[in-house]
């Protein structure tokens, strides 16, 4: 190249010499030609955010130093704002500045070097997406609650893809799966999510209703920070930030976060549990249909007994002259039991009927719809013995009431008194029952069926 150079100095006429501006062009044409892309590393120095939008900085490496210049159309691509004395690994083509004649680097990537160097550019993109509050819970919209259509915005060869469809595939029957497939890893990965995300909220607005992407999973399985670089990206977390389709951020394993974790509506640890995230819902609508049906049959169960419970009660109760009053008392409080009973099982039956028949109306799959048809036949089933056996409870325990009713009256003292028999008192009231109880000349006071009698005892005789 030397030799080139010197020659393309001496071309012509020998007794002409050449300008500086001819000497600056064509060096800077030799050197755009020998240095069209080259990767420097170095560390930055004296940087620059000029007015323009333009960067200027100086990489220097201990013993020599470069002039770097990022124009404002390259660095909109570059994932953080430099700063001096971080290390750096760039990308671009050697030139000329010729009115200074001052050979430079013009950047078209950078990236930090080292794993402190992302973790910096990594708080710091935070930091400042922190302060514009795009991290505040309150702009995190609710995931829908049974998504039919899940938009998947990952690498079709990588393990998450199959991940996530091994597990809606096994955990649904009803979610259909959307590949948005893109890059994840690489320079342009970031731009290329982004690029995905438009595209999907571009579909919604073209879509119908019924063909419109639910919710969003944006993720990749793990790898090192460098590899997860493309996640923490300003510009896709505005993306993610700005779209109207809920997006469940699935980026690495557990430990991993990112940018786009801290944006998205909903963060999953593993893209398998994102998956399980939206399969969630069908499991437990099942799981509710399921728990409601045994909750009516407990609440019969309880009414049946408690019903039974309230008739023992009623026929071991203490009796006397108010019993025939308090049976039919009782026998109001039964019935209005029973009507109350008949109303409120009839009304629990008819809210779990409509329950049952705007879930079956929005769940398509046969399955989900066979076991509704057989809870609401069981239901009808159950609605017409549990009315039977209310009836039958109600009929046997009027019966038993007219059998104790009829039973206490004929045991009853005072028709024992009316039969002749009377009951002896002595003054004090208490129960004469033998002769040794009473001495001649003590007054004693007779009970009979209709009044009492008061007499004097003129003189004992025992039996």
């Amino acid at each position: 190249m030397k030799s080139q150079l010197l020659q393309s100095l001496f071309d012509g006429e020998a007794n002409r010499p050449l300008t500086v501006s001819e000497v600056n062009a064509q060096v800077k044409a030799a050197i755009e030609r020998a240095f069209a892309s080259v990767w420097l590393e170095g560390e930055i120095v004296n940087f620059v955010a000029a007015a323009s939008g333009h960067w200027y900085f100086t990489l220097h490496d201990g013993d020599s130093q470069l002039k770097a210049a990022c124009y404002r159309g390259s660095n909109w691509r570059i994932r953080f704002q430099p700063f001096d004395g971080l290390q750096v690994r760039v990308r671009g083509r050697l030139s000329v500045y010729e009115p200074k004649g001052e050979y430079q680097i013009l950047v078209e990537s950078l990236e930090p070097v080292g794993e402190g160097a992302l973790k910096v550019a990594f708080e710091q993109i935070k930091l400042k997406l922190g302060r514009e509050r795009l991290f505040d819970e309150e702009l995190k919209r609710p995931l829908p609650f049974f998504p039919h259509r899940v938009g998947v915005v990952t690498s079709p060869n990588g393990a998450a893809f199959h991940d996530i469809l091994n597990v809606l595939s096994r955990r649904t029957q009803s979610v259909s799966i959307v590949l948005i497939p893109t890059r994840v890893q690489g320079e342009a990965a970031g731009e290329e999510i982004r690029q995905a995300i438009l595209t999907a909220n571009e579909f919604n607005e073209k879509a119908g209703e019924n063909e419109r992407i639910d919710v969003l999973i944006v993720g990749r399985g793990g790898g090192s920070a460098e590899d997860l670089w493309a996640f923490n990206e300003e510009r896709l977390a505005r993306a993610i930030r700005a779209s109207k389709i809920p997006i469940i951020s699935a980026v690495g394993h557990e430990t991993d976060w990112t940018i786009a974790d801290f944006v998205a509506d909903r963060r999953a640890p593993t893209p398998s549990a994102a998956a399980e995230i939206v399969a969630e819902s069908e499991s437990r609508i099942e799981a509710f249909i399921e728990q409601r049906t045994q909750d009516l049959f407990q609440l019969i169960d309880y009414k049946l007994l408690h019903s039974r419970s309230r008739l023992q009660e009623l026929a071991l109760a203490p009796v006397f002259t108010e019993f025939p009053q308090r049976i039919r008392d009782w026998r109001y409080e039964v019935e209005d039991l029973r009507a109350r009973l008949i109303e409120t099982l009839r009304e629990r039956l008819q809210r779990a009927d409509a329950r049952l028949d705007a879930l079956q109306s929005r769940l398509s799959p046969v399955r989900l719809s066979s076991k509704l048809n057989d809870r609401k036949m069981r239901l009808a089933v159950l609605r017409e013995r549990q009315a039977a056996a209310v009836r039958k409870l109600i009929d046997a325990s009027d019966e038993r009431l007219k059998i104790e009713m009829a039973s206490l009256d004929a045991l009853s003292p005072l028709a024992v008194l009316r039969r002749g028999y009377a009951v002896v008192e002595n003054e004090s009231g208490k129960i004469i029952g033998s002769v040794g109880q009473i001495k001649p000349n003590e007054r004693v006071q007779i009970r009979l069926a209709d009044g009492k009698l008061k007499a004097e005892v003129l003189e004992t005789e025992k039996d």
